[in-house]
């Protein structure tokens, strides 16, 4: 139960009711579609006048449209309705340090366009050369009416300023970033933290989340953010910080974090802590403490030696899937550190399901059953959480960052 916030309320009127059940009709829809009059009435439990005036009302709006006609053995035949995918357009875009993903989706959450370009060293520029492909892809497309804009960052979002405040992988000073997207493109922008959008992304699009109320994201890239869905609910605590476990301390010493602690737990099992544990194994070897594996002690990385250059993370899968054994050892690792802190997350909070994100999970038969045992090992409350991989990077956080849009349209209406 939910308690009414006496110094934030908005009285319930008939148009409020109105609105909760349009959002009904245009979930089931989504869900079921196609779908016809007679099983929305079946679905949702409203008398079938209302959910009549409803469906008519939602089709002149455009958000819904009709379809082919069913048989029927006798009677009038029903007409299935659909999402008018093509009523709005919506903007995600996915930053993190090296690279910026975008995409365009319909009403239906489906992707119409895809773009991807170097994260640029500047806020300036990001805006820039973001706004350039937006009006590009809203010519591209211009039956759309173009609903705004989500943004996925790599840090967190002031709630009361909504600017970019805390990013230690991404070196961009704090900025206003919704009001200079909104000026360079006329559409409404919402900025999230990527672990958050990751969290929502699983919630409305995750095949194993159905019929979790409390679900937690752990994204897992250049840093660990964590994303919370408590009780139905995206928790950001109040200024927007809420989640950041990627920076608690796992010991007092350690690695230097780039949020200026030490022994946090991202440095131990992030994507940047694979390819360190990999490079110091490299160093050992080269000073006769190990060996490397594979023919002439090199593995190929596409055709070049993996001692050439800079290893990246991709590189460190990509040596695993050929079975070097400092990669996977590396890998094993990283393993280990994401077990030990997702057992704080169970034990602290005990979810129905966690769910891991990112390019780590191109390994997950190999690291699932090291973080089950650590879970195992050092969670002593029962609790039943699954713990599963998501898709491939970036989707869900693309995705994830639509939801956010999206669900102005289908999420509950706030009151009370």
């Amino acid at each position: 139960m939910r308690k009414i916030d006496l110094n934030n309320f908005q009285v319930a009127t008939s148009e409020t009711a109105r609105d909760i059940n349009s959002r009904i009709m245009l979930n089931l829809v989504r869900k079921h579609q196609p779908i016809s009059r007679a099983d929305l009435t079946r679905y949702s439990g409203l008398q079938r006048s209302t959910v009549s005036v409803i469906t008519e009302q939602l089709i002149s709006e455009r958000w819904l449209r009709e379809g082919d006609t069913a048989q029927a053995p006798r009677g009038r035949r029903p007409t299935f309705l659909h999402l008018n995918e093509d009523r709005a357009g919506f903007f995600g875009i996915n930053v993190r340090p090296f690279a910026t993903n975008m995409a365009l989706a319909n009403l239906t959450a489906d992707f119409l366009a895809q773009e991807s370009m170097p994260t640029p060293s500047s806020a300036d520029q990001f805006v820039v050369q973001v706004s350039q492909r937006i009006r590009h892809l809203m010519a591209e497309f211009p039956q759309m009416a173009y609903e705004g804009i989500g943004v996925s960052l790599p840090g967190r979002v002031d709630l009361s300023s909504q600017k970019f405040i805390f990013a230690p992988n991404l070196n961009w000073r704090a900025e206003d970033l919704k009001e200079r997207l909104e000026q360079a493109t006329g559409l409404p922008v919402d900025l999230e933290n990527e672990a958050n959008a990751c969290a929502l992304s699983e919630f409305w699009f995750g095949h194993h989340s159905d019929g979790a109320r409390n679900l937690i994201a752990v994204a897992v890239s250049e840093g660990i953010g964590i994303g919370m869905v408590l009780n139905g609910q995206l928790v950001r605590g109040p200024s927007g910080l809420a989640g950041e476990f990627g920076h608690v301390a796992l010991t007092e010493e350690g690695p230097q974090c780039g949020c200026g602690n030490t022994g946090c737990w991202e440095v131990y099992a992030s994507n940047s802590a694979a390819v360190r544990y990999y490079n110091d194994a490299v160093a050992a070897g080269r000073n006769g403490k190990g060996r490397l594996h594979g023919k002439n002690g090199k593995h190929s990385l596409n055709g070049k030696s993996s001692l050439n250059g800079a290893i990246t993370f991709e590189d460190v899968l990509e040596l695993a899937e050929q079975g070097d054994l400092q990669a996977l050892a590396a890998l094993d690792r990283m393993a280990h550190y994401l077990g030990t802190g997702i057992a704080m997350l169970v034990t602290g909070l005990a979810p129905d399901a966690i769910v891991v994100v990112g390019e780590v999970t191109r390994a997950w038969d190999r690291i699932e059953p090291i973080i089950n045992e650590v879970v195992k090992r050092r969670s002593f409350t029962h609790a039943t959480t699954r713990i599963y991989a998501s898709g491939p990077a970036p989707q869900p956080r693309l995705r994830g960052i639509i939801a956010l849009v999206l669900q102005k349209h289908f999420g509950a209406p706030a009151i009370g």
